[in-house]
């Protein structure tokens, strides 16, 4: 189906762009302290010196301030240049993770702060300012709700293929993204999307200062997943990323799937957030969500969730979709990929136990009049279990033939290639596991593959490492040429007619032209599939 807004796919959108972040966090990030040993790494900033660690064969700049600490009078309004110190400031300590809004939450819940604007840079050792390697700037996901970059390391991405990778944080939730209009008339941009600002914020300082980490400004790559993949597309969009960045690379969120609210729409959210939080007087409402606690705009929250960007504005002037669709985004080579049976993880939290009969009505309250033709081309006898059956629909509709569609517009206006992770052992989130259920290939599996962090239940296996290794490689291949092919390994063909994809598996790495007739991408694209009513 063409963008459906089915309660099934609602709920994609609504967790989707959703990553669970259940590791602890250190304290927030020291300022300037006395100057350390020579022996540290040394970088000069705009902003003032920092001495770093080492860590194996990487250095680690911790805890960056990228802007100002959006609190007081800077909550709920762009962020502002970040301060500059004297001295050298100590960068070996990450910072807190940004508030977070969703009722996941994180292990340590006390390691949040509005005071969270800071990003983590990671580069080969013995790199010098003139080195002009390839740069990877990562946006976790999260459902535009909840996460934090510091999960996210680059030290391995960085020692294995040279290249240097920052890893930002955003504001979250409502401090994130809430279109009052008692709030965005304060702004010239007339948006209330201060996190895909931060996002903004964070690339021009990359840009202004990675040459001195010794990455190059004009091979910087933009790279995220889930919601950090949407807020990616929103970036190929927005007139104030022009030329900020050089390549693309979206992990299981299709600009096709993202759906941002129009001016009216974000309004009214807006609206009805505020009232929820205590603040329902227009006449007070911006001097009111300035002064609210963190804790009431969170409760406020859990029954009106936020929407992520809004477009309509100066910021975002046309849906992304749309904008790609039509030509006017910021053409760039793009990397778009999902994983085999994305929507388990969905099916997982929410209902992982369901019977024949609970899917049946499932499909019959999400399609309506289509429900006979969906049930017919994924009869519940053919899977393992309606858990299994539930998650091939949602994999389908949503990230796979999404991914397809986006990766079929982009490719007829820029250089585009196409994969599809694909490891059916592959570890599971930390926390997220459901006893007799599998998660292998689910949403988020790729992650593991890609940074240096603890959410997988497991480490990876000496084959998995492997997969792992020529991961990253081929990701810092795309950062560095625009063009991921590794030499002597499988071609890896641009997107053209035949769509070919190249499938990530353990056993073999691969190219496949029948990714579109395994989702059954033309079922999906037909107007027989619409779902025919919300509910359920």
């Amino acid at each position: 189906m063409k963008r459906s807004r089915s309660t099934v796919s609602s709920a994609v959108l609504a967790l989707a762009l959703t990553l669970t972040a259940l590791t602890a966090l250190p304290a927030a990030a020291p300022a300037a302290q006395a100057a350390p040993t020579t022996t540290r790494p040394l970088v000069g900033t705009a902003q003032g010196r920092l001495a770093g660690q080492t860590h194996d064969r990487a250095e680690e700049f911790l805890g960056v301030p990228y802007a100002a600490p959006p609190l007081g009078n800077l909550r709920f309004r762009p962020p502002q240049q970040a301060a500059r110190w004297s001295g050298i400031r100590d960068a070996t300590r990450q910072a807190s993770a940004c508030v977070q809004f969703s009722p996941f939450g994180l292990r340590d819940p006390d390691a949040v702060s509005e005071n969270c604007l800071y990003l983590d840079v990671y580069r080969p050792r013995h790199t010098r300012p003139g080195d002009r390697l390839p740069v990877l700037l990562w946006i976790h996901g999260g459902g535009y709700s909840q996460g934090t970059g510091t999960q996210f390391g680059g030290r391995t991405m960085a020692e294995l293929t040279g290249s240097v990778v920052v890893s930002i944080n955003y504001r979250l939730g409502q401090l994130g993204y809430l279109a009052a209009p008692e709030l965005v008339r304060d702004n010239a941009l007339g948006s209330g999307s201060y996190g895909l600002m931060d996002q903004i914020a964070a690339l021009k300082w990359t840009r202004g200062n990675i040459a001195a980490f010794g990455g190059d400004s004009d091979r910087i790559a933009l790279w995220g997943q889930s919601a950090g993949s949407g807020s990616i597309c929103a970036l190929l969009t927005s007139p104030h990323a022009a030329g900020l960045f050089a390549r693309a690379v979206l992990q299981s969120g299709p600009c096709t799937l993202l759906r941002t609210p129009d001016p009216a729409q974000a309004a009214d959210e807006a609206r009805a957030f505020a009232t929820a939080a205590g603040c329902p007087d227009p006449a007070t409402r911006a001097a009111c969500l300035h002064k609210a606690p963190a804790s009431d705009l969170i409760t406020a929250a859990r029954t009106h969730p936020t929407s992520g960007p809004a477009h309509g504005d100066g910021l975002l002037p046309t849906q992304p979709s749309e904008a790609i669709a039509g030509g006017s985004w910021n053409k760039v080579p793009v990397l778009i990929g999902s994983t085999r049976a994305e929507g388990r993880f969905f099916v997982a939290l929410t209902e992982p136990h369901l019977t024949a009969q609970q899917y049946a009505d499932r499909v019959n309250a999400t399609y309506g009049q289509a429900a006979p033709q969906v049930l017919a081309r994924y009869p519940v006898g053919a899977y393992p279990t309606p858990y299994d059956a539930l998650s091939a629909v949602l994999t389908d509709s949503t990230f796979a033939c999404h991914t397809l569609s986006t990766a079929r517009t982009i490719a007829a206006q820029a250089p585009t290639y196409v994969y599809e992770f694909d490891d059916p052992r592959s570890p599971t989130l930390h926390g997220a596991q459901v006893p007799g259920v599998d998660m292998a290939n689910a949403h988020s599996a790729e992650l593991a593959y890609l940074h240096d962090f603890t959410m997988a239940d497991r480490p990876l296996t000496a084959e998995q490492i492997t997969l792992a290794d020529r991961m990253k490689r081929h990701w810092a291949a795309f950062a560095r040429t625009g063009d991921p092919n590794l030499p002597g390994g499988t071609r890896w063909p641009v997107a053209g007619a035949e769509h070919t994809v190249l499938t990530l598996n353990p056993q073999a790495v691969r190219t496949s032209a029948t990714f579109a007739a395994e989702h059954q991408c033309g079922f999906w694209s037909g107007a027989a599939a619409r779902p025919g009513r919300q509910g359920g």
